[in-house]
C-alpha cells in the first residue's frame, strides 16, 4: 500500500526512532512492503520508516543510474534496520540533495565522504558495507530520519537552499532521498 509521506513541519519527523526486536513480525513485512512501494510511486531514492509516520530504525534505499539522472552512481537496493553509522575518515563532500518530505526544495549538504554502516536486513542478518560517494549520502541521509534530522539542518549556507526550478532552471533532477 502506497502511505502518505510526512512533510517537513510534521513533529513526528522530529522524533527519534525505536529499534526493531521482532524480525520475524508481520507488521515489519507489511511496513517494509509498503515503504517499497511507496518509494518507487514516488522516485524516491530512499526511504525512512518515520518519513510514513512508523517509529521505528527501518530505512530503505536504493538508485540506479540512467540516462535521465546521469553521473549518479549505483546504490544497491537495501533494507537497512538498526543502522549504525562509523565515519571512516573526517572527509567530508558538499553535493545537492532533496527529500521527499521536503518536496521542491533542494540543498547543499556536508556529508562524510567513506563511511562503514552495519545492521540487519529484513531476515534479520546482520551485515555490514564500507562504501563512499553518493551511496554514503544517501545512507546518512536516510539514517538521520531515525533520529529526527531533516538535511536543511546539516545545512551550512542558506543561500544554497531552494526551489528545485529556482535553483535548476529547466534541468531534469535526480531522484530524491
Amino acid at each position: 500500500m502506497i502511505r502518505e509521506v510526512l512533510r517537513m513541519g510534521d513533529p513526528r519527523l522530529w522524533q527519534v526512532s525505536v529499534p526493531v526486536t521482532d524480525f520475524r513480525s508481520k507488521d515489519l513485512n507489511i511496513l517494509l512492503e509498503d515503504m517499497r512501494e511507496t518509494m518507487a510511486q514516488l522516485n524516491g531514492a530512499g526511504l525512512a520508516a518515520p518519513q510514513i509516520g512508523v517509529g521505528l530504525r527501518v530505512v530503505i534505499f536504493g538508485v540506479k543510474s540512467n540516462p535521465r539522472y546521469p553521473g549518479i552512481e549505483d546504490v544497491p537496493d537495501t533494507v537497512l534496520i538498526n543502522p549504525r553509522i562509523e565515519p571512516l575518515s573526517e572527509e567530508l563532500e558538499e553535493d545537492w540533495e532533496g527529500c521527499l518530505s521536503v518536496p521542491g526544495l533542494r540543498g547543499w549538504v556536508p556529508r562524510f565522504r567513506k563511511i562503514r554502516y552495519q545492521g540487519y536486513e529484513e531476515r534479520g542478518q546482520r551485515f555490514q558495507r564500507v562504501v563512499e560517494g553518493f551511496h554514503a549520502r544517501v545512507v546518512q541521509h536516510e539514517c538521520d530520519h531515525l533520529d529526527g534530522i531533516l538535511y536543511p539542518m546539516r545545512m551550512r549556507d542558506f543561500t544554497r537552499f531552494g526551489f528545485n526550478e529556482a535553483l535548476f532552471p529547466g534541468q531534469e533532477l535526480p531522484p530524491e532521498d
